[in-house]
Parts: structure tokens; C-alpha cells; sequence
């Protein structure tokens, strides 16, 4: 777990990056501006890694002056060897290793020289990102993770000048800004992850309803992921070792991933073995619709020091391409199952819905396909397709999903009965960025051995944050709490039997279940017309003296201003 005293470092880090981002974009919208100096923080990071492993790897002959603890030391013992061995067996050596290599002339301690020196030409930039990505291919297995990661760098927009010469300097303005910045605490460690992370946060809270696309405020973040990694009492044994002994690594699933910042921090709330890095803990999978997004996940979870063979990613349309998985060429299924699926999918989205998807093992065994306006329980049925026995999932949708009718009432009616929801828990509107309307996070669950459902009202539990409300820690401990401890509290929680369920005929709307209802004291009608009094007094006074004030008035005589 990050510590404060990290925190707080990382959010004065990243303070500074964000001034420098809006000094440096001019009238670039910052939605736009976001690609270029996330990307360039990540090739940074990449160049700075790949030095590392240079220097700790022996391979280097370092001269008498030289050591493998200084970068210009390292980056000139790796370029003479190169001129002396030939560039493509390191290529192919690091690739194995790393799953990318860097030439010597595109590493970044070469580019900062090139800068400082003004000696950086036009074509530096985009011949650095060509090269990049064609040493990408030569590890087959980690071509995913690492080609075109760079591609929604747009080197030749007019935004960053209306001159080749003009966009170069914008760029090597970045570039020296960047490496200005000492990534680590007071204490050493390296807190570039973090800061990425923050820097997410701070291009969403200023990209308005674009930021929906790809960032889940952390705080809803940490509710999801503290749901999927609590067992119960009643838990199955297999849910619980996973979970609190780590018997094997936990796979945890985002179908609709974003920046894939909800992903990691499930992996924060797991415990991890003594000096086990986190990122040993969990294996990521995750799939994003949006590139550019796609990217952007790619890059935070590299970032945070997960290794690109602990991660599955990609980029397609959930919904229409199963996955993780699925059918194969044969029409086979071979899904994948996990330990976990957390969501915050676009709500309410419009999908194919075909008659030919009843056939589709994810929706078949609802009756009804999720409407054609409304795609909302397909992302339901998705992540319970795809969770193990022991599993469970938490997902972020809007109110209507409780009570709407026609289809979504004949799914929410099996996924009752199939006995898969665990909890319905209502959160405050305007939370998000993309929209302003409550949300409510459903929990499901496969090892239940009980058939009643928790239903939590937190809509009055956040304070208000400048454009967003937000969820306080306090408020995070109380959902949390609440449901682990699973009984009724006044105002806030309640445990509803499958049979009060089905009086409400499977109407799962919150205020049916919690009456949040805050009877008005009574109004003391003596004390009213007191005061009514007392107020007709006051009036009657200052009308008398208004009155003699205006008695004492004395005109002014025309002729006597005439006479001055």
C-alpha cells in the first residue's frame, strides 16, 4: 500500500507537471495535450528501464572513469558496443528480455543531450517512435503489449506549431521539462507510477464528459476493488485462499478497462507475501474499445511496474468480440475465468443486439437479450459469464438497471433466481465525470449460500469537491463496513429476503427496501404566530420611524442652487 507521507509527494510531483502541461500546451486543448506528455513520461520510463537492466546485466565494458550507477556512463559503454557488435543482436536480446529495445542514438539520456546541446533535428522525433515500434516486433510474445504504444502521438499536429522547426522545440521543450523532474519521495523510492496515475486524474477532471471514456474516480475505484477482494464468512475455500493467503496468482478482469486504473487498484487492496512485489500478486486482463485508451492502460500498468507477461490486454469491442477467449476458429468456446471482474461500462450504450447473440453462451440463459438502447445488463451478463465458481464482481451502472421493465425485467428476474446478486448499493450522484446522475454498484456473486440481497443507500454520504462530489474515506470505510458486516442499519442498509423481492415484484429500487424517510419536527403553531407578532411590531416601529425622518426633511428651494 502507497503510504501518505508517498502520496502526498506524489501529488506535489504531480502539481508540478500539471503547471508545466498547461505552460507548455498554449491553446492546445488539454484532452489533447494529454497524449504527448503521458507518452513521452512513458518512453522515458522505458529508456530509464532498459538502463537499468543494461547496467545490472554485466554485458557492459565500462572504462576506468565509467560506472554502471551513472546514466551517461552506462549510455556511452552501451553505444560503443553497439558500434563495435552491430546493433541487431542487442536488438533482439533486449527484445527477448524486455519486450522492446532502445538503440543507442533513441535512448532517452541521448535525446536530453541532443536538447541540451540544441542539437536535435527535426527528424529525431519520429524516426525515435518509428524505430520503437519495429523493435517491438521482435518479440512476438510481447508484440501487444508494446507495438503502436506510441501511435496517438501526433508529431505533426499544427497545435504544437504551424512549422516543423516550431513543433520540434515544443517537443524538446517537454522533453527537458520532463527530465528536470527527480520521480522519487523524500525517501527514495520511485513514485513515477503514482504520479502517472495522479496525472490521469488531472487530464480527466479537465476533459469534461470525454473523461467517461477512460478514468473511474479512485475513490469509486477503491469501494469496487475492496468488494472483490473481501471473503466472506460464507465464502467458498477457494475464494478465500486466493484472496487471503495468495495460493496462486488472482486473476482480476475489467472488460471495459479505460486507463486501467481500476485494475491496479485491486491489486493494492490484496495482500501480498513478504518482499513479493505487488505486481507478483495478480494477473491483469482487460479489454478497451478506444485505442487511444487501450494505450493509455497499457502505459499505467507498465508504469506501476507490471510486468507486460502478468498482463493480457486489448483492444476491441467487448460485446461483439468475446474475449477473453471465447470461440475460436472452429466455433469452439474456450472462455477464461476469473477470481474477479470489476466495471464501469459507458452507461446505457447502444449495441447490436441480434437475434442470433441468444445463442451467444454469455446471454443465453436469460430469456431476453438486453435491449437495443440499453446495453447495460450485456456487460452484466458478460462478467458473470466470465467469473470463476468462487468468483465475484462488482460493476458501476445507472438506477434504471433496478427497476426497468420489458427485457431488463426478464434478466433482472433470472439473475435473481439464478441467485447471483449479492448487494445493490446506491451511490451518490455526480460522481463521475461523464455524467451527473446517481449510479449504483451491483456486487454478484457465485459461492452465495444464502438468497437474500443487501441493499445499501450512500447517496448522502460524500462531501462536494469543486465540479464532482467525492467519496471521503469515511464514506469508503462505511460501504464497505456495511456490507461486510451484512445487517440492517437504520436509514442506511437493509437485508431483503428473496420473498420480499418478489412482492416488490423484482423491483430492486433502493428507497423500496431503505426508507431514508426524515420525519420534519412538528411546527409549534403558538410559537409561529408569536414571532408573526413580534414581526408585525418591528414593522409598525420602523414605519413610525421612517415616518418622522421624512417629516424632518426640508426642500430645497430652486432659486437658492440658482444663486451659488
Amino acid at each position: 500500500m502507497t503510504s501518505t507521507s508517498t502520496q502526498n509527494d506524489a501529488h506535489e510531483l504531480t502539481s508540478q507537471l500539471w503547471a508545466m502541461a498547461n505552460d507548455l500546451r498554449g491553446k492546445m486543448d488539454a484532452s489533447e495535450y494529454r497524449d504527448y506528455i503521458l507518452g513521452f513520461i512513458f518512453y522515458r520510463y522505458l529508456s530509464k528501464r532498459q538502463e537499468r537492466n543494461l547496467a545490472d546485466s554485466g554485458l557492459l565494458d565500462f572504462t576506468d572513469t565509467e560506472t554502471s550507477s551513472n546514466p551517461q556512463d552506462v549510455n556511452n559503454a552501451y553505444a560503443r558496443q553497439v558500434a563495435r557488435d552491430g546493433i541487431e543482436d542487442w536488438r533482439a536480446d533486449l527484445a527477448s528480455d524486455q519486450g522492446y529495445a532502445i538503440d543507442p542514438e533513441y535512448t532517452w539520456t541521448t535525446i536530453v543531450n541532443k536538447v541540451r546541446k540544441q542539437e536535435i533535428r527535426p527528424e529525431d522525433y519520429p524516426n525515435m517512435f518509428a524505430q520503437f515500434k519495429a523493435n517491438a516486433l521482435l518479440n512476438t510474445n510481447a508484440t501487444e503489449d508494446f507495438q503502436d504504444v506510441f501511435d496517438d502521438i501526433n508529431l505533426a499536429n499544427s497545435s504544437l506549431g504551424s512549422s516543423t522547426s516550431a513543433r520540434t522545440k515544443a517537443l524538446s521543450q517537454l522533453v527537458e521539462r520532463i527530465d528536470d523532474i527527480d520521480f522519487h519521495d523524500e525517501s527514495g523510492h520511485d513514485i513515477l507510477g503514482d504520479v502517472y496515475e495522479y496525472l490521469i486524474a488531472e487530464f480527466a477532471g479537465n476533459s469534461g464528459k470525454k473523461a467517461g471514456e477512460f478514468y473511474t474516480p479512485h475513490e469509486v475505484s477503491r469501494v469496487l476493488a475492496k468488494l472483490v477482494t473481501y471473503a466472506s464468512p460464507d465464502s467458498s475455500k477457494e475464494a478465500r485462499e486466493v484472496i487471503e493467503y495468495a495460493s496462486r496468482p488472482f486473476m482480476v478482469y475489467d472488460p471495459t478497462m479505460g486507463s486501467g486504473s481500476l485494475l491496479l487498484t485491486v491489486q493494492h487492496e490484496l495482500k501480498s507475501e513478504p518482499n513479493e512485489p505487488e505486481s507478483a500478486r495478480v494477473r491483469f486482463f482487460g479489454q478497451e474499445i478506444n485505442r487511444t485508451t487501450y494505450n493509455l492502460a497499457r502505459m499505467n500498468l507498465m508504469m506501476h511496474d507490471v510486468k507486460y507477461q502478468y498482463m493480457d490486454l486489448r483492444c476491441a469491442d467487448t460485446l461483439e468480440s468475446d474475449w477473453p477467449n471465447g470461440m475460436d476458429e472452429n466455433g469452439i468456446d474456450h472462455p477464461e475465468f476469473f477470481d474477479a471482474v470489476v466495471a464501469n461500462p459507458p452507461y446505457s450504450l447502444k449495441w447490436d443486439n441480434a437475434e442470433s447473440k441468444l445463442k451467444d453462451p454469455r446471454f443465453k440463459d436469460y430469456g431476453k437479450l438486453a435491449p437495443k438502447s440499453k446495453a447495460d445488463y450485456a456487460f452484466v451478463e458478460h462478467g458473470i459469464y466470465h467469473l470463476k465458481p468462487s468468483g465475484r464482481m462488482a460493476i458501476v451502472l445507472p438506477h434504471g438497471v433496478l427497476f426497468r421493465g420489458a427485457a431488463e425485467g426478464v434478466i433482472r428476474k433470472a439473475l435473481i433466481e439464478k441467485n447471483y446478486l449479492d448487494a445493490v448499493i446506491g451511490l451518490p450522484s455526480n460522481l463521475f465525470y461523464s455524467t451527473g446522475i446517481p449510479t449504483v454498484i451491483l456486487v454478484f456473486r457465485k459461492d452465495r449460500k444464502t438468497n437474500d440481497v443487501l441493499f445499501i443507500d450512500a447517496s448522502q454520504h460524500f462531501e462536494k469537491d469543486k465540479k464532482q462530489n467525492r467519496l471521503r474515506e469515511e464514506d469508503i470505510d462505511l460501504i464497505f463496513e456495511t456490507y461486510k458486516n451484512r445487517q440492517d442499519v437504520d436509514k442506511l442498509a437493509h437485508v431483503a429476503t428473496l420473498d420480499e423481492i418478489k412482492d416488490n415484484d423484482y423491483n430492486l429500487n433502493i428507497p423500496r427496501y431503505v426508507d431514508t424517510f426524515e420525519e420534519e419536527e412538528p411546527i409549534d403553531l403558538d410559537d409561529v404566530n408569536r414571532q408573526l407578532a413580534e414581526v408585525g411590531e418591528e414593522i409598525a416601529r420602523l414605519e413610525h420611524e421612517l415616518a418622522a425622518m421624512l417629516d424632518e426633511l426640508v426642500p430645497t428651494d430652486q432659486t437658492d442652487d440658482d444663486n451659488q
